[in-house]
């Protein structure tokens, strides 16, 4: 296991707040890898996401290098890391149309109307939401708006995945079907994923090794 290989490397991250050490974490995450952190509120997961991004509120104190595809993000401001984050709300412009929303999330490098229009297309056909372009995000389900959530974080191409929590809002059976379908996209992507959640159920989902914070246990 070195920092240089592919995949993310978190390399004694460590996060504190009012003098309190919430969290250490040194571990690395393999290409289309779900490492699941688990621990009660307030233990410093959603912390560790936000570190990770780039976003993390200043009154947290932290430390150590995230590392991924051999290159440091922690040196980097947060929109430079590419860090594709699903929260628990889908959090969808709502001034914009489905294709709208999807557009805003593909990196201006790639040029061209129809290309774009193009890799949108896909994006939506990917999360079984074809024809969906038109739609406005008010007229969509719980379970549509997750999906175009994850549609548009795909295509931002990014380097890692982080999950906070995202099917925490959904009902049984359709977390069941975004569980399958968020985790499915990460290993056909080769994404590394770092997920945080109260659910084992998402956990044995996500079928990764498993880091408890705020607890003794570790696996």
């Amino acid at each position: 296991m070195t920092p240089t290989d592919r995949g993310l490397y978190l390399d004694g991250v460590g996060i504190a707040l009012a003098g309190r050490q919430l969290l250490e974490v040194t571990r690395r995450v393999d290409p289309g890898e779900v490492l699941t952190v688990m621990g009660p509120s307030g233990s410093g997961k959603s912390s560790l996401l936000a570190y990770i991004g780039g976003f993390l509120d200043p009154a947290f104190k932290a430390r150590g290098r995230v590392i991924a595809d051999g290159l440091e993000l922690t040196s980097l401001p947060a929109e430079d890391r590419h860090a594709g984050i699903l929260f628990q709300d889908p959090l969808l412009f709502p001034h914009m149309s489905v294709s709208g929303n999807l557009l805003f999330a593909i990196p201006p490098a790639i040029k061209g109307k129809q290309k774009r229009d193009e890799l949108a297309r896909e994006a939506l056909a990917g999360v079984g939401l074809s024809d969906f372009d038109d739609r406005d995000p008010d007229t969509l389900s719980g379970g549509q708006k997750a999906r175009i959530a994850l549609a548009r974080v795909l295509l931002s191409q990014p380097r890692t995945l982080l999950l906070d929590e995202p099917f925490s809002k959904l009902d049984q059976d359709r977390r069941d079907q975004m569980r399958q379908l968020v985790f499915s996209k990460a290993r056909e992507l080769g994404l590394p994923a770092i997920l945080v959640t109260h659910d084992q159920a998402d956990a044995d989902a996500a079928g990764g090794p498993v880091i408890r914070i705020g607890e003794d246990n570790t696996q």
